[in-house]
């Protein structure tokens, strides 16, 4: 697209907007190889003292996103 004004051209090359992974899923999700998508698990972080051993012990192990949340997080991350 090129216009004119007061003898200046102007020039405006028009692309395709380039797309972008969300940054904030690229944090906090990772692809296996068998191509499950983990997770580190909420509620680990302070207050440890009034959780059980046993919670915290399971709270250490990675969580899989759900089929039906599957898709949408896929998309986060560009890989459909």
């Amino acid at each position: 697209m090129v216009w004119r004004q007061q003898g200046v051209i102007f020039k405006i090359i028009i692309q395709m907007p380039k797309v972008k992974t969300n940054s904030s899923a690229k944090k906090r999700f990772k692809v296996t190889g068998s191509g499950e998508i983990t997770f580190q698990k909420p509620f680990k972080r302070h207050i440890l003292t009034k959780k059980s051993k046993t919670r915290k012990r399971n709270l250490n192990k990675k969580g899989l996103v759900a089929a039906p949340n599957k898709d949408f997080v896929m998309r986060l991350l560009r890989l459909k």
